[in-house]
């Protein structure tokens, strides 16, 4: 029996180490919070995050990050502004396997990709992968059919992570570009805040497919600039995960549009929806913009919403109102 470590105790860690468990290795989930590990060790359940979700006893919960040693994959399943200092608590471990990030965003202030952070902690010599695509913790967790991907830059890294965690109800696919991958999983969060800010200011279907469209335009614009293939955008990491997270109420980054968009403050928004790395990605796409000198007008009025206080019912109309030009 394999043994899959999930750093993280958060709702896709728990629906990941459910997953794994379902495949039939041996399964440990580990938090830095005390309180998290004894509720999910007396209870077996967090009805705030997964409800109505049960672990099964055999999966092991600790926060003694000892207990993971000797695994063959240990999943990063932290918000991604703890992705740094998870990696260095990491290194402290001698026999951790393949390393696979699932957090989804940029290092605040440097504008690093997550996979940049974590081998600069790890060091280069590490086998590493990303695993994302269009797959809400929530629906993982019931085992409802799922697709994502497998990146490395290595071939046979991703092929273990592949064959390790695939299942009847996920199904991983292999890429080997892990800069498209990445920014697909982070910018996505932004344009799907537009999506709501779309959904509380009232406006339609037609609204959101122009956002959805000419916002994977303008992720695949960025993304070609930082070294990442075009049609990777078009893909599970791209149009895949943009689409969900762009209709879906399962998504904290709609959520908490929708709320902006029906007028509510931006700090009582997040007050309310809690962890939303859209928001954080807004701020750091806007400035990787203004570094590569990219046009990304929808990433741009985001910024000035969350940032600057413009006003929400004018992002459409600035939209709107762009010089004319043709489509690609």
């Amino acid at each position: 029996m394999s043994k899959v470590s999930v750093l993280g105790a958060g709702g896709w860690g728990m629906a990941l180490a459910l997953s794994a468990y379902n495949c039939g290795h041996e399964v440990v989930i580990w938090s830095a919070f005390e309180k998290e590990v004894e509720l999910l060790r007396q209870k077996r359940t967090n009805e705030r995050l997964l409800p109505g979700i049960v672990l099964p006893e055999e999966i092991t919960v600790t926060g003694d990050m000892n207990e993971i040693e000797g695994s063959q994959i240990t999943i990063i399943a932290v918000p991604s502004i703890a992705v740094r200092e998870i990696a260095k608590l990491l290194r402290k471990q001698s026999n951790y396997g393949i390393v696979v990030n699932v957090a989804k965003g940029f290092e605040k202030g440097t504008l690093k990709l997550l996979s940049e952070v974590i081998l600069e902690e790890l060091g280069e010599g590490v086998r590493f992968a990303v695993l994302s695509g269009p797959s809400h913790a929530e629906e993982v967790a019931r085992n409802i059919p799922t697709s994502v991907v497998a990146t490395s830059k290595s071939q046979s890294v991703a092929g273990i992570v592949q064959d390790m965690l695939s299942s009847e109800n996920l199904r991983i696919y292999t890429s080997d570009d892990v800069i498209g991958v990445e920014l697909g999983g982070a910018l996505k969060n932004v344009i799907a805040i537009c999506a709501g800010f779309c959904d509380g200011l009232g406006l339609g279907d037609n609204t959101k497919a122009a956002l959805i469209t000419r916002g994977i335009a303008e992720m695949a614009r960025l993304g070609v600039c930082m070294g990442a293939r075009e049609h990777t955008f078009a893909g599970l990491t791209g149009i895949g995960d943009l689409v969900v997270t762009c209709t879906s109420r399962h998504s904290r980054n709609n959520r908490f549009g929708f709320k902006v968009g029906s007028g509510m403050q931006v700090e009582k928004a997040l007050e309310e929806v809690g962890t939303v790395e859209g928001y954080y990605a807004a701020l750091m796409a806007y400035e990787l913009a203004c570094k590569y000198k990219i046009d990304m007008p929808i990433v741009t009025e985001c910024y000035g919403v969350l940032y600057k206080g413009n006003d929400v019912a004018q992002m459409a109309k600035n939209l709107m109102m762009r010089p004319k030009r043709t489509e690609h």
